[in-house]
C-alpha cells in the first residue's frame, strides 16, 4: 500500500505512574483483536434506545483497504509496570478526484472545445475515528488526527475530508473547531429495505448489464467532470465488489434489445435513459440493529411472513434488520431526460432484487441533497439520513491547478460522485 512509517508521543499520567499515549501505525496480526474490543465499546448505544452496531468481519481495515493508498493508526497507553493498551485508532486514505472543471486551452479536447475537462486534485478521506469512552477528552482523537494528516501531507494530498452525522455534536466539533475543516456538503444517505417480494419492473424497459471497461468509458464520457469523480474510476469498476453497471432505457424510444456499445449509445442517446452501478458491502462488513423491543421484533418478523406468503400483494415488509445483516450500495446514479427519474427508479428496483437474491437487509445510496434524480431513488425516512455532513479542509498552500481556487470555498454542483469503496 506504500505508506510510510508513522511514530508519535504524547504525555500523560496518573496515581503516580507516568503513561504517555504512542501513536503507530496499526499491526494486522499483533493489534486486530484489541481494535476489535475498542470497537465494541463504542458502540454501546443508549439504554432503551435503537443502536446500529457494525460487524468489521475481522478486518479493521476493511473500508479502506480497495483505495489507491491508505493507512489505519492506533493510539496505544505505554505506562511502567502496565500492559499497553489500544485506546483509539482511525483510517485514512489518498486517491485523485475531480474538484472541478475547465475549458480545454492547448487542444486536449479538439473536437468539441466547448466542453468542459475535469479538474483534479489529490484529496484525503479521514473515517473510523475511534476513541474508547473511559479514555475521551484526553486529546487522543486530535493527536490520531493528527498524525494522520502528516502521512497526508508526506503523500503530496492537497485536501482532507470526513463525513459525520449532522448531530455528532463531539465529531463536529473535533473538526471544525479544532482541526481547522469547514463544513463543505450535506449529501442525503438512502435506505431502502429488502423486501421479501421482488420489485416488479416496468415491461416496456430494456436493462443493459456493461462490461466494467465499457462502463469506464460511459463515465469518464458522462460524469468525469461530477464533483469527486474518482480518476481511477477502472478500478473501483473493475474491483471483484463492484457488481455491475447498468443502463436502463424504454424500449419505445430505443428498440434493439442488445447493448450497442458505450461509444454508440452515447453519440445518439434516447430521449430518456438512467444508469447506476451496484457494490457488495455484504462482504466487506455486516450490520445490526440492537435495542428493539420484543413489540418491535415480533411486528417485523409479521410484516415478512405475510410478505412471503403474499408476493403478489408487494407489501412492504421489515427486513430482518435485528441480527446481522449486509447490503448493497449503489453508486454513479445518472440520467438524461423527461423520464429519468422513473428509469431510475426502475434500475433501484433491479438492485433490490439482486440484493434479495444474494440475501441483503437493505440497498442504500449516497446522493448530493440537490440531486434531480434523487425523486426517483425509493427509500424509507426512518432508515435514512436526510443530511449527512462533510468537512473539508486545504492541507497546503500549492493548487495542482489554479483554475479552481480553493476548493473549499466552491459551491455546491448538482451532484456528486460518492465512491463506494469509503461508504
Amino acid at each position: 500500500m506504500g505508506e510510510k512509517g508513522v511514530g508519535g508521543v504524547g504525555g500523560g499520567g496518573g496515581g503516580g505512574v507516568r503513561v504517555v499515549v504512542l501513536v503507530r501505525k496499526f499491526d494486522q496480526e499483533k493489534d486486530s483483536r484489541r481494535v476489535e474490543e475498542v470497537e465494541r465499546r463504542c458502540e454501546v448505544g443508549p439504554s432503551g434506545e435503537l443502536s446500529l452496531f457494525t460487524d468489521l468481519l475481522g478486518d479493521p481495515i476493511c473500508r479502506v483497504r480497495h483505495s489507491p493508498s491508505f493507512l489505519m493508526l492506533v493510539a496505544e497507553m505505554v505506562g511502567e509496570g502496565k500492559e499497553k493498551e489500544i485506546v483509539g485508532m482511525i483510517r485514512g486514505c489518498i486517491k485523485t478526484v475531480t474538484c472541478g472543471r475547465k475549458l480545454s486551452r492547448n487542444g486536449r479536447n479538439s473536437n468539441d472545445p466547448t466542453k468542459p475537462l475535469p479538474v483534479y486534485t489529490k484529496l484525503a478521506y479521514i473515517l473510523g475515528l475511534r476513541v474508547s469512552p473511559s479514555h475521551r477528552r484526553m486529546g487522543i482523537g486530535l493527536k490520531l488526527v493528527c498524525k494522520m494528516e502528516e502521512w497526508f501531507r508526506e503523500n503530496g494530498a492537497e485536501y482532507s475530508y470526513i463525513a459525520t452525522e449532522n448531530d455528532n455534536q463531539a465529531s463536529v466539533s473535533l473538526f471544525t473547531d479544532k482541526c481547522g475543516y469547514s463544513k463543505f456538503r450535506t449529501p442525503s444517505i438512502l435506505v431502502n429495505p429488502v423486501f421479501a417480494h421482488k420489485i416488479r419492473l416496468p415491461k416496456r424497459l430494456h436493462i443493459f448489464k456493461l462490461s466494467p471497461s465499457d462502463a469506464e468509458s460511459f463515465y469518464r464520457r458522462r460524469f468525469s467532470t461530477t464533483e469527486f469523480f474518482p480518476r481511477d474510476i477502472d478500478s473501483v469498476l473493475n474491483n471483484k465488489l463492484s457488481l455491475g453497471t447498468f443502463v436502463a432505457v424504454y424500449s419505445d424510444s430505443y428498440p434493439t434489445e442488445s447493448w450497442p456499445g458505450s461509444d454508440s449509445f452515447l453519440s445518439d442517446p434516447p430521449e430518456s435513459w438512467a444508469v447506476l452501478s451496484v457494490w457488495n458491502c455484504k462482504d466487506v462488513f455486516t450490520l445490526e440493529v440492537r435495542g428493539a423491543s420484543r413489540v418491535k421484533r415480533g411486528f417485523a418478523k409479521t410484516t415478512r411472513l405475510v410478505d412471503k406468503a403474499l408476493p403478489w400483494l408487494q407489501l412492504p415488509s421489515v427486513p430482518e434488520v435485528f441480527r446481522p445483516f449486509g447490503l448493497h450500495f449503489m453508486y454513479g446514479l445518472g440520467g438524461e431526460g423527461p423520464r429519468a427519474v422513473k428509469l431510475v427508479k426502475a434500475l433501484c428496483g433491479h438492485a433490490h432484487n439482486l440484493a434479495k437474491e444474494r440475501g441483503c437487509g437493505v440497498v442504500a445510496t449516497e446522493v448530493s441533497s440537490r440531486e434531480p434524480l434523487k425523486l426517483g431513488i425509493p427509500h424509507w425516512k426512518r432508515l435514512s439520513c436526510a443530511e449527512d455532513l462533510w468537512c473539508i479542509k486545504r492541507l497546503g498552500e500549492d493548487y495542482s491547478d489554479g483554475s479552481v481556487g480553493d476548493w473549499t470555498k466552491s459551491p455546491p454542483g448538482l451532484s456528486i460522485f460518492v465512491d463506494p469503496r469509503e461508504f
